[in-house]
């Protein structure tokens, strides 16, 4: 196989302007790059790609940052977006921080990311100004998912508005009684999503004249065994809401989960809500409002590689992208779940000795 020392030779010039001919950068006259090009094809010659990319300051790879690979949301995201990197010819590398700050920081302050990708795409990826500070100094094209950041692109759902949704579909059946099951402010990997749907779900109850209380919030986190584990809290606490709007259908999973094992039916006795589309959602019926995880990762990668190929570094463009109420068998209208006789009491009191935990 011919080497580029083998084209340089035959034509008479060095390796560097076979690279630069090869290429078609300046500095090369056109006699001198078509003795290049003859003596190329003469020797079957194929430049290549990751070398060229190496000699222009290109990597030729994407980084693709994540709080945590395992989730559904992101796994979803990192394959949509690796798909169109990779039919434009670009590599994916994938930094799963798998929850822990510290590597964060090793991430972004070290050695990490230099050199290493000619782009980022930042998925939910809690960060200080320390943070953006330095990712800035990289001088790469930026894409946030799920957030904003100032001179950098973005791509996005309205989460507050996703959680109103979720929450008047509850209200507009009749709940009055709406729990909800966020995300876990204690999590070092926390960031605005819950926070932001928290926020969404006080503003529909209080446009409906409900008043949001502290006992129907539980934090539960991102996850199944959160979702069930705060299910089971609110169940504890007694007097147990008609509805549940769950951060995420994950939480939503664990929820029913709980639900189905204290004797619950749902949506009968109470109804249940999420946020996502997961891909297990249509199986168990849940109601919820997608989110285009697949079209969030497409358009973030497609944002980098007009960035890449275009003269500006930075495609400052923030997009919204559509949500969606997708309505399923786990809400309905609330009916009074009907309680044994507690000792002593009335009938259909909420005697919830008879549950676990």
């Amino acid at each position: 196989m011919a080497k580029i020392d083998d084209v340089a030779r035959l034509a008479g010039v060095s390796t560097a302007t076979v690279s630069r001919a090869l290429r078609g950068l300046p500095m090369v006259t056109p006699k001198t790059r078509d003795r290049v090009l003859s003596a190329a094809a003469e020797l079957g010659y194929v430049a290549s790609p990751s070398a060229s990319r190496l000699a222009g300051g290109r990597s030729g790879s994407v980084g693709v940052v994540v709080p945590r690979v395992t989730r559904w949301y992101f796994a979803t995201l990192v394959d949509a977006a690796e798909e169109v990197l990779r039919a434009s010819g670009h590599d994916v590398l994938l930094f799963n921080l798998a929850g822990r700050q510290a590597a964060t920081r090793r991430l972004f302050h070290g050695s990490g990311l230099h050199k290493r990708v000619d782009a980022l795409i930042l998925a939910c990826v809690p960060r200080t100004a320390e943070d953006d500070a330095a990712l800035d100094r990289l001088g790469l094209p930026i894409v946030v998912v799920g957030g904003r950041q100032p001179g950098w692109g973005s791509v996005c759902i309205d989460d507050q508005a996703a959680a109103r949704a979720a929450t008047e579909h509850l209200i507009a059946l009749g709940h009055r009684r709406i729990a909800h099951l966020a995300g876990d402010a204690h999590d070092e990997f926390a960031s605005n999503v819950h926070i932001d749907r928290t926020a969404g779900y006080r503003q529909a109850l209080c446009a409906a004249g409900l008043q949001p209380e502290e006992a129907l919030e539980v934090e539960a986190g991102f996850t199944i065994d959160g979702g069930a584990r705060g299910m089971a809290e609110l169940l504890r606490r007694g007097d147990p809401p008609t509805a549940v709007f769950a951060a995420c259908d994950e939480t939503a999973m664990g929820a029913m989960r709980t639900l189905r094992e204290y004797g619950l039916r749902v949506p009968t006795d109470i109804s249940v809500i999420g946020i996502d589309d997961h891909e297990l959602s249509a199986v168990l019926g849940l109601t919820t409002v997608a989110q285009p995880a697949v079209a969030e990762g497409r358009l973030a990668a497609s944002m980098l590689l007009e960035a890449l190929t275009g003269s500006a570094k930075v495609h400052p463009i923030d997009v919204v992208v559509p949500t969606r109420l997708v309505v399923r068998e786990t809400t309905g209208p609330p009916r009074l779940i009907p309680l044994p006789r507690a000792a002593g009491g009335e009938d259909g009191a909420r005697d919830l000795s008879r549950w676990p935990g």
